[in-house]
């Protein structure tokens, strides 16, 4: 069967124009455990640390046995797993979904309507505007797990040897990154693979990158906001006060650990991959805000973000959405995953901000959960993600790879991926229009 996710005002649930295809339900459709009855339910995830909530589970619901499966995060390799998996009708119970992803795979039709199992009675539990990120056409099939507002790692010793401040505004950032340069080092990298970054940087400057009008998706990537931030990027890599390698890669963790780089524009879940990868450099870091594009102002943004996801071809719905309700709600849990350093919670209560801080030593005592907390409120909570946004990170890294090797403009990268998105969601039968 094939129906129509359609689009609704985001505080009412949906952004929509979704198509669904056929029904997968696994081997006999969806069962009730039986009293007594032992199962297993796969979860694919690539959390740091998750082996840990997973493992108290299983301690204390012996008849319900999560199998866990770390996967690979490197280049969406998770993402191209998943659907190959619904693709052979081969699925695991549940997943670790991004946000951003969640309208890729209700095109595939392969997540569970948890509606219909009662999840809705649990909307409270969680932050409102990340559990509307899962709603479409007032249904939700995902439960959210944490988010990512963002921030500045900076080392206070380099940047107090050379009377740098932390920037407070992107003009101030300019400068701070002609001054780190002129003493040999850079401030940062622009990535040009990241699209979940620079998203995170248009979000920040006001874009809106996809919205729906009745059954059509607008695609707005090539908006002024979005081009402010394309500029401003494009005059920092021109001049070469910025690198240009991948982040998160060898050469990036060479240039943390040795100083060269002496910041990095991250989110909240980068306090464990900086205190893991660079640990000879204790003590030496801060986290400030978001640089701002107008002093004085206070907007942020997110970066990552997940749920855990519900695979329609699960036989035991009710035990799956159980557990991902209680992975990302139990105290205990939540616990264990800030202590594994996945991000920011999603459960609006049980937690606080001092117990995001496991990492306070490697910044230098700062109680550097203040700033993330204080960017989570700033977030702008309209921001909606449209369908094929795994295709979109990827059209993003062809051409800025291209634009920087071959000396085109960053607002070309811009137009090229707005046409390519357009096409993608016109190829997926969806109705798109630029906006």
């Amino acid at each position: 069967m094939r129906r129509a996710l359609l689009g609704g005002a985001a505080a009412a649930a949906a952004a929509g124009g979704l198509v669904l295809a056929g029904c997968t339900g696994g081997d006999g459709g969806p069962r009730v455990r039986r009293p007594g009855q032992r199962i297993t339910l796969s979860f694919w995830s690539w959390v740091p640390g998750i082996d840990r909530p997973v493992a108290l589970w299983n301690r204390h619901h012996p008849e319900v046995r999560i199998k866990l499966e770390k996967v690979s995060a490197v280049g969406g390799a998770q993402y191209a797993k998943m659907h190959a998996s619904v693709r052979s009708g081969d699925v695991p119970d549940l997943a670790q979904i991004e946000y951003a992803v969640i309208p890729s795979f209700l095109l595939d039709n392969a997540l569970l309507d948890l509606s219909a199992y009662g999840a809705d009675r649990r909307r409270g539990t969680f932050t409102g505007w990340q559990w509307q990120q899962s709603v479409f056409a007032g249904r939700t099939y995902a439960v959210p797990q944490d988010s990512g507002p963002m921030g500045l790692f900076w080392r206070r010793d380099l940047f107090d040897r050379w009377a740098v401040e932390p920037p407070a505004t992107w003009d101030d950032y300019a400068a701070a990154a002609r001054a780190v340069r002129r003493r040999g080092a850079w401030i940062e990298t622009f990535a040009p693979a990241n699209g979940n970054r620079f998203a995170g940087l248009a979000w920040q400057a006001g874009a809106r990158w996809f919205r729906t009008e009745d059954d059509t998706w607008v695609v707005a990537i090539d908006d002024e906001p979005t081009r402010r931030v394309a500029d401003f990027w494009e005059d920092l890599v021109r001049r070469k006060l910025v690198k240009t390698v991948p982040d998160r890669q060898n050469a990036w963790y060479k240039d943390i650990q040795t100083g060269d780089m002496a910041s990095w524009i991250g989110a909240s879940w980068g306090d464990v991959l900086l205190a893991g990868n660079a640990p000879k450099t204790a003590g030496r870091w801060r986290v400030a805000p978001l640089p701002q594009w107008h002093r004085g102002a206070r907007a942020h943004a997110n970066w990552g973000g997940s749920t855990t996801a519900v695979f329609r071809g699960t036989r035991y719905p009710r035990d799956a959405l159980d557990f991902a309700l209680w992975l990302n709600s139990d105290r205990q849990a939540v616990r264990l995953l800030i202590e594994g350093g996945y991000g920011f919670p999603s459960v609006a209560r049980g937690y606080r901000t001092a117990d995001l801080e496991a990492r306070r030593d490697f910044f230098g005592g700062q109680h550097y959960g203040e700033v993330f907390a204080e960017a989570a409120r700033g977030v702008d909570t309209s921001w909606r993600w449209g369908p094929s946004v795994d295709a979109l990170y990827q059209r993003f890294g062809d051409a800025f790879s291209e634009a920087i090797d071959n000396g085109h403009s960053f607002r070309s990268v811009l137009r090229t991926v707005q046409a390519q998105t357009l096409r993608d969601l016109r190829d997926k039968g969806l109705k798109a229009a630029a906006g």
